[in-house]
């Protein structure tokens, strides 16, 4: 069973096509909120992370990873698949 993954992001940002590509390559499923085409959430988004207010913002199973490095570190300490599959 995978974590809900729910991903916060801008078209134009390579942080954000990034971090994507990591979750597909891993084959996880997710939820995208382009802020840029939906700026309404953009006020939630920051609320959910804490005042952060840089995209992507992401978050695994409810719980704010933070962006595209933060979840590039978990994957490099090998912690990343573990979230995912808690």
């Amino acid at each position: 069973m995978m974590s809900q993954v729910v991903i916060y992001t801008k078209d134009y940002c390579p942080f954000c096509h990034r971090a994507k590509a990591l979750l597909d390559a891993k084959g996880v499923t997710y939820t995208e909120y382009d802020i840029g085409a939906q700026p309404e959430l953009r006020d939630e988004m920051i609320e959910k992370a804490n005042g952060g207010h840089t995209v992507p913002q992401i978050f695994i199973a409810e719980r704010h990873i933070g962006g595209c490095d933060d979840m590039m570190a978990l994957e490099a300490q090998g912690e990343l698949d573990n979230l995912l599959q808690a």
